[in-house]
């Protein structure tokens, strides 16, 4: 009888995860990742354009921001009557705390504007003046503030680039850079179709995820090069990546899942739940970006390094080595197994064939014994 299967459970893949005995292959199937983070960019892109970019906040864009209790209770209909009387139909109206405070915002005004539609807003909604915050962003100071937010980034992928440059190889500069742009894409389509506003709070934490996807990346990469200068005369380059990722695996979900769980706690319980909505804007960008840079450091940039690699003529020479050296053993255990065959074929042969004549013997009679 044969052995029963082995049952592959959830319980027993996750002790194979975390003692790092998984043997998935990630540079084989890159196809599969690669088709995946596609539909995912195409999404992102999609929303982009369709929602005809990013809902940018005061800071960036400049304007008008006014922000006031209610407590007449005014609807949306009512404040865009007094804002229309005062010259701005095209003002952004929002209710907070289900109508218990309203915030507008409007472009850049003119002072005799801006104080009309300050009393417009207090007459509506039955504040005192006292009670109104008023905040007026010049476009000028926006485009300074939008400007900076871009060095900013630009700074961070330059100085990444030179430093995986200089720590690992340029190959897995370009591979790390890629997974950003990755992350920095579905971040931003996450932000265009939920028409979150993006705000300084949203660039900082645009450059900690890219940090952190950073920081996964140059990890794998270093475990790449570790076994590769301890193994790479006996391994390809394809099988030295696919070790390094599946050793790396269990400290990659670990660490995203102690990311995740208090950044959601953040997202979920303190901006939807109890109404803290100056923190989505934040805890958004980190909660996406460290989902996707988990994803991308796992599943697009190790495969990415891995397939290039495998074009170089070093690593392409060493896999036409292996594979001589895996025909030739392939054909010294076919030549063993047929002769044990014979071997076997033979000794069978010799127990099944008849006796000769000359080899039958009588049995032999017992003695009896005679009793006293």
């Amino acid at each position: 009888m044969s052995a029963p299967e082995t049952v592959e459970t959830p319980t027993s893949t996750w002790r194979r995860v975390l003692a790092g005995r998984t043997t998935i292959d990630f540079v084989g199937g890159r196809r599969r990742w690669f088709t995946i983070s596609a539909v995912l960019i195409g999404i992102a892109l999609a929303g982009l354009a369709l929602r005809g970019g990013l809902n940018l906040g005061l800071e960036f864009r400049g304007g008008l921001a006014v922000e006031t209790i209610n407590p007449a209770g005014a609807g949306i209909p009512d404040l865009r009557d007094a804002l229309e009387a005062v010259g701005e139909p095209d003002a952004r109206i929002q209710l907070i705390d289900d109508g218990a405070a309203v915030l507008i915002q409007t472009e850049p005004v003119s002072a005799d504007t801006q104080e009309a539609l300050v009393e417009a807003v207090a007459a509506v909604t039955g504040s005192p003046r006292t009670e109104i915050s008023i905040e007026s962003v010049g476009p000028t100071f926006g485009a300074i503030v939008a400007r900076r937010a871009l060095e900013a980034l630009v700074v961070f992928l330059a100085a990444a680039i030179v430093f995986i440059s200089w720590r690992l190889e340029w190959k897995m500069a370009v591979a790390g850079i890629t997974a950003l742009f990755h992350d920095l894409v579905i971040t931003l389509g996450v932000y265009a179709i939920t028409g979150f506003e993006v705000t300084p709070a949203t660039v900082v934490a645009v450059l900690t995820i890219l940090g952190y996807s950073l920081y996964d990346t140059v990890v794998v990469f270093d475990k790449v090069e570790e076994l590769e200068a301890s193994m790479g005369d006996q391994h390809t380059i394809t099988d030295i990546v696919n070790r390094a990722m599946n050793q790396v695996l269990v400290r990659s979900i670990n660490t995203s899942l102690t990311s995740l769980l208090p950044v959601g706690s953040l997202l979920f319980v303190g901006s939807f739940i109890l109404g803290a909505a100056s923190l989505r804007d934040f805890a958004l960008a980190l909660f996406v970006g460290i989902a996707a840079g988990t994803y991308s450091s796992i599943f697009v940039a190790a495969p990415m390094l891995g397939a290039w690699k495998e074009s170089e003529e070093e690593w392409a020479a060493q896999r036409q080595r292996l594979e001589r050296r895996a025909h030739k053993a392939r054909q010294q255990a076919a030549r063993l197994a047929e002769q044990a065959a014979e071997a076997r074929a033979a000794e069978e042969a010799k127990t099944s064939a008849p006796p000769r004549p000359g080899q039958l013997r009588p049995p032999k009679k017992r003695k009896k014994k005679r009793r006293r």
